[in-house]
């Protein structure tokens, strides 16, 4: 399989939030797309993926927490993603004394579970490259499974929390597409996720559209880059 061209991003920021502490993602960029191993960028660099049921709003929350509009392609057409697709990441923490350290790691964008179409008709799909990636590598050090907060009670999200448990994968939910949910609506989807999908992290509430919750999910994953987590 060709990788993509390399194409050179110049996008400019969504919002600033000077007020985020820890190191904080200052670039961004597509390195490559894979459907087996050895597709895989070489090297030891920490992988953090993120994976979702097709059309869970994935595209839009790889592009918020990066800051950058365009890095991930958003498409209305649920399992357009079908590659694992590897972005290279650079997190910029400020220490005393005018000093800084940087630290280098990859976003993994999996292709989204559920259905893709195809010749005009619906297929159910749990690509076995997603299962090889996940139970394979090495370097992956956290999955964001991405559940959409309106509907959390879907049996397929559940089979797939259920597999990735079963193999010991470290998860961190993230309820995604919060804007849609009424105020009083989102304590109660939150004690449902909680419920269904036991993790020791509290489940993160995020909105695209307004960037809730990208301080709280930037904070878990440089907990994983800082080494904080057991």
């Amino acid at each position: 399989m060709k990788k993509k061209p390399a194409v050179k991003r110049h996008p400019k920021p969504v919002y600033t939030r000077k007020e985020i502490t820890g190191p904080r993602i200052i670039a961004a960029k597509y390195i490559a797309s894979a459907v087996k191993a050895d597709q895989y960028p070489e090297g030891d660099t920490i992988e953090i993926a993120f994976l979702g049921r097709s059309n869970v709003g994935k595209s839009s929350l790889i592009n918020s927490l990066c800051n950058y509009r365009g890095l991930a392609l958003v498409s209305g057409t649920p399992g357009k993603t079908k590659t694992i697709n590897f972005f290279s990441i650079e997190s910029k923490e400020d220490l005393p004394d005018d000093m800084e350290r940087r630290f280098d790691w990859f976003l993994v964008d999996l292709p989204g579970y559920g259905y893709a179409k195809t010749g005009g008709s619906n297929t159910n799909i749990w690509s076995s490259f997603i299962a090889n990636y996940i139970l394979q590598s090495e370097r992956m050090m956290l999955l964001c499974l991405l559940i959409d907060g309106r509907h959390p009670e879907l049996p397929i999200d559940q089979e797939a929390f259920d597999w990735l448990q079963s193999h010991g994968v470290p998860l961190q939910i993230v309820v995604t597409k919060a804007d849609k949910l009424k105020m009083n609506e989102r304590q109660k989807q939150l004690k449902t996720i909680e419920e269904r999908y036991p993790t020791g992290y509290p489940p993160i509430l995020y909105s695209s559209l307004k960037h809730t919750g990208r301080d709280r999910l930037l904070a878990r994953i440089n907990a994983v880059l800082l080494g904080e987590e057991e």
